[in-house]
């Protein structure tokens, strides 16, 4: 079996680097942990990849295609493939004082933002700052271990995979010809994060799902409580202390 542009996959897989083989990026929550790598905002388990959508490095994009649900194996990439590479010119030293002049310490390891891009500030020195904006794998191989969990065919699956990617997944889904319905019952907390998800989310249903040409999201809002109120509140006033 071989998949096509356009095709919606799960994936579980780890990624290692070809420099000092060191575990860089994984699904796999009990391995991250023993790579010390482990983030606790990310969501470990299955991920979504959308093929021909650029969300992955152009060698696993073009494996996966001779993959089958339920295989696994294990890939080598030069940089070509993996994460380009290294451009000398994207290595530059700047004075301290322009960082400063934005109230910024830098100190090595910091992630800033370089001409509408990041850069990783590798070294602080005589009041010299050198900033490098290759991406952390560029120039290096990259090996992949990587299965196909799962190859999603149905619109609703598709929706609700592209929802949990961006930490919106709609509580239902219903296609109506060229119309996607979407809900969000009062168990989806309605922050900020949501607003912005829910907005992403749509934005790549009409990327793309091509066939749909409108969507409908109806939003459910359950009055709190008043014990749940003041527990809401001495929530937003611990957080602002």
């Amino acid at each position: 079996m071989s998949f096509k542009d356009g095709d919606f996959l799960e994936v579980e897989y780890s990624a290692w680097s070809g420099a000092d083989n060191s575990l860089i990026s994984t699904t796999d929550e009990k391995k991250a942990k023993e790579a010390n790598i482990f983030e606790k905002d990310v969501h470990y388990g299955p991920v979504l990849v959308v093929l021909g959508s650029n969300s992955v490095i152009k060698g696993l994009d073009r494996s996966l295609r001779e993959m089958a649900p339920n295989e696994q194996k294990r890939f080598t990439f030069k940089p070509d493939e993996a994460f380009g590479e290294r451009i000398p010119d994207l290595v530059r030293v700047m004075p301290l004082a322009e960082f400063r002049k934005h109230d910024i310490d830098p100190y090595p390891g910091l992630k800033v933002n370089l001409d509408n891009a990041t850069a990783i500030v590798k070294s602080v020195n005589s009041g010299r700052v050198i900033v490098d904006a290759n991406h952390p794998y560029a120039g290096q191989e990259i090996t992949y271990e990587i299965k196909v969990v799962k190859h999603l065919t149905s619109e609703k699956d598709k929706v609700k995979a592209l929802g949990k990617t961006y930490n919106v997944e709609p509580s239902s889904v219903e296609v109506k010809e060229k119309t996607l319905e979407m809900t969000f019952n009062n168990s989806v907390k309605k922050n900020s994060d949501y607003f912005i998800g829910k907005a992403n989310l749509i934005a790549s249903v009409f990327s793309y799902l091509k066939e749909f040409e409108s969507v409908k999201v109806e939003e459910e809002y359950i009055k709190p409580k008043e014990s749940d109120e003041k527990k809401t509140e001495q929530e937003e006033e611990a957080s602002e202390s």
